[in-house]
């Protein structure tokens, strides 16, 4: 009983002493230090504070400690902070040292890029009453490599620029040049009140917008405050600005268009960054204060086009003269785009539009180059890039012709230009030769199956129409009959072999074209309206440009390019569609498309001048019920006999409200033959 006794006692002065040796524990300064850069690494800057020595704290107070260190990590954008230290393997008592030091390694990415240093930290042993803590004697050169107390940190922007678009010969389409930017300066409108109300009327704002700016908390007497921003070329606008008393006009970096309305819609424009594109694009380099591409070109090619900036993080002494620089990255220019476009032949088919509501295409048939994409009416990329006022935009919203439509990206009903495709599958699947001769009375036709009175119409009344004659004087009623004589299964197919309901291979987003709702053409009067460019047909300008393609290349329809190859190899063809007929069909029609004499619907008018044509007219009719007027649109698609390297394909709208002596597609046949003839003069 006494040994189990003693045993017992025995075992409770164990624990004790194991107790005992366990609280008397020794902090160890390692652990201290592991503590203060996990800490560290999470910017905690208040409770690192907390583990510096009190030498340390009388030099600065917490509030200050941290509103300075995290002013610092914020202002390089510090990101993805690694420290750590090396610990040696055998440390010191702690109870023998008053201090040590611990060799740390700092790895970041800034804004000026990666940045690692090393440094010795030192703890020091700080007593309080029986006990001690190992505190950090803090340096700020830990948080950066050789600051000091009263260094400051400056962080420079080197400023990137953004690649120009040009066209094939090197013409500037979207360019960085400069602007004028109209302004204020308050002291010299003293006693010229007057001028307010005059600069306002002048540039299309108000005066409590000017008042506005005027009374920015930072404004000054003697500050220049901008008002708005101008293109450089409005010189009469400027020059009455200039006469005003109090204003100033000074020049400014800015993206300029030499193109203006006439690539609107192809080059686009760039603008400040919305917060909707920021967050889209994190991580990606950009800032509020970013310029994007907003529209166009600008936009589709922005990787390549946006330059990165580049940054500095420099040293400074207490009047902001450098002492060291510490990180630096060099900016990246955007990379130039030189294009297939020719600004002169895009500036050419603009002007001959003459702002109607259309669109068009202009390709090298034999190469597949575009050299033109045009939508009318237009607007001026350089207000939107300048920042357009919100009463100029809303005007360009309300105007009844839409002008910020880009209508080459469209699709519309092709009317009568289809009647050469219609033809070519008809020729294909073998339904009619070249010689086919079909017998038609009168100027309509129905046939017996259909129900109603549903019929189709013609302007010509011949007896006997083969292909050629057809295509003169462009009988609706035979290519009526000869879709039907196809079949609707290889008519589908057929449109298909030319592109229909598939998406370009083109960078330019475009809509897809389509034979019928659905793709499918389930009834013969569908079929048959289908054969002569009505039905539910839809093609996009620059497919049907590219269509016409195969019948200079031998049946084969060229690829669309819009860069310029790097290699100089864009005098060679690219097919994106081979043998879409064979190469005698596609000679029969090129032939027979050839406008020579007054039967031709696109003989007149005649303009002195242009080249020989090949080519087809069309007017794609919109209407209610049959029988009644609605609206037409009017067609052009031509190219060049003689040499073929310009195939321009146009659409303009209600051309039958066109007050001109002009009706129909003679409309459009104007503009495009005043086009050619300019361009290949």
């Amino acid at each position: 009983m006494i040994l189990k006794r003693l045993m017992l006692l025995s075992l409770v002065i164990l624990g004790a002493v194991l107790l005992s040796s366990c609280s008397d524990k020794k902090p160890e300064p390692s652990a201290a230090f592991t503590k203060f850069t996990k800490e560290w690494n999470k910017q905690d800057f208040k409770t690192m504070y907390g583990q510096l020595t009190p030498d340390a704290k009388k030099d600065i107070s917490q509030k200050k400690f941290i509103e300075r260190y995290k002013a610092i990590y914020d202002g390089i954008e510090a990101k993805n902070l690694k420290v750590t230290f090396t610990k040696p393997k055998e440390e010191k008592d702690p109870d023998d040292i008053k201090s040590t030091s611990y060799t740390y390694h700092v790895k970041m990415n800034t804004v000026a890029g990666d940045l690692s240093y090393s440094g010795k930290a030192v703890l020091k042993k700080t007593k309080k009453d029986d006990t001690y803590t190992w505190n950090v004697d803090w340096q700020p050169s830990m948080i950066l490599k050789d600051l000091k107390k009263d260094t400051l940190i400056s962080v420079k922007t080197l400023e990137s620029s953004r690649g120009e678009i040009v066209d094939r010969n090197q013409q500037p389409l979207a360019m960085n040049g400069e602007a004028s930017q109209i302004g204020l300066f308050p002291k010299q409108l003293e006693g010229h009140e007057d001028t307010k109300a005059k600069l306002a009327r002048l540039l299309g704002t108000t005066t409590d917008t000017i008042d506005d700016a005027l009374s920015a908390s930072w404004v000054t007497p003697e500050s220049f405050v901008p008002i708005k921003t101008v293109s450089a070329d409005k010189t009469d606008l400027i020059d009455k600005a200039r006469n005003l008393p109090g204003v100033l006009i000074q020049s400014t970096p800015a993206r300029v268009y030499p193109c203006g309305k006439a690539c609107s819609h192809l080059i686009g424009y760039v603008g400040s960054i919305t917060k909707e594109q920021l967050d889209k694009n994190k991580n990606e380099g950009y800032t509020d204060s970013s310029i994007i591409g907003k529209k166009g070109l600008e936009s589709l090619y922005e990787d390549q086009l946006r330059g990165r900036d580049g940054a500095e993080i420099i040293l400074t002494d207490s009047d902001h003269e450098p002492i060291k620089t510490i990180a630096k990255k060099d900016p990246v220019n955007g990379k130039d785009i030189q294009l297939t476009i020719d600004r002169s032949v895009q500036e050419t088919i603009y002007k001959h539009m003459n702002g109607d509501s259309g669109a068009a295409a202009a390709i090298n048939p034999k190469t597949g180059d575009v050299l033109a994409l045009v939508s009318t009416p237009a607007f001026d990329p350089n207000e939107f890039s300048l920042g357009i006022s919100n009463a100029n935009y809303q005007k360009l919203l309300k105007d009844p012709d839409n002008p910020l439509l880009n209508r080459f990206t469209q699709t519309y009903t092709p009317g009568s230009t289809q009647k050469p495709l219609t033809a070519s599958i008809a020729l294909s699947q073998k339904a009619i030769t070249p010689n086919t001769t079909l017998k038609i009375n009168g100027l309509t036709w129905r046939d017996p199956s259909w129900k109603g009175d549903f019929h189709i119409t013609r302007e010509d009344s011949l007896p006997e129409v083969n292909l050629k004659s057809a295509l003169t004087v462009s009988d609706n009623i035979y290519f009526a009959q000869v879709a039907l004589k196809t079949g609707a299964d290889k008519f589908v197919s057929g449109m298909k072999n030319f592109g229909f309901g598939e998406k370009l291979p083109f960078p330019y987003a475009v809509k897809n074209s389509q034979v019928a709702n659905g793709g499918k053409i389930d009834n013969t009067g569908l079929l048959a309206n289908s054969g002569y460019g009505q039905g539910q047909l839809l093609v996009n300008p620059l497919l049907l440009a590219l269509d016409y393609s195969a019948f200079v290349n031998d049946g084969n329809i060229v690829k669309p390019q819009l860069l310029v190859k790097s290699d100089n190899s864009s005098s060679s063809p690219s097919y994106w569609k081979k043998n879409v007929l064979s190469a005698s069909n596609a000679k029969t029609i090129s032939k027979d498309l050839e406008i020579t004499g007054p039967s031709d619907t696109a003989y007149l008018p005649q303009i002195k001048g242009a080249p020989p044509l090949a080519g087809k007219t069309g007017t794609a009719e919109h209407k209610e019920k049959q029988g009644t007027q609605g609206k037409d649109d009017g067609w052009f698609v031509a190219y060049n006999t003689n040499d073929p390297k310009l195939l321009i394909s146009m659409m303009i709208e209600n051309v039958q409200d066109k007050n001109s002596d002009l009706h129909g597609s003679h409309y459009v046949v104007d503009k495009v033959k005043k086009s050619f003839r300019d361009i290949l003069k």
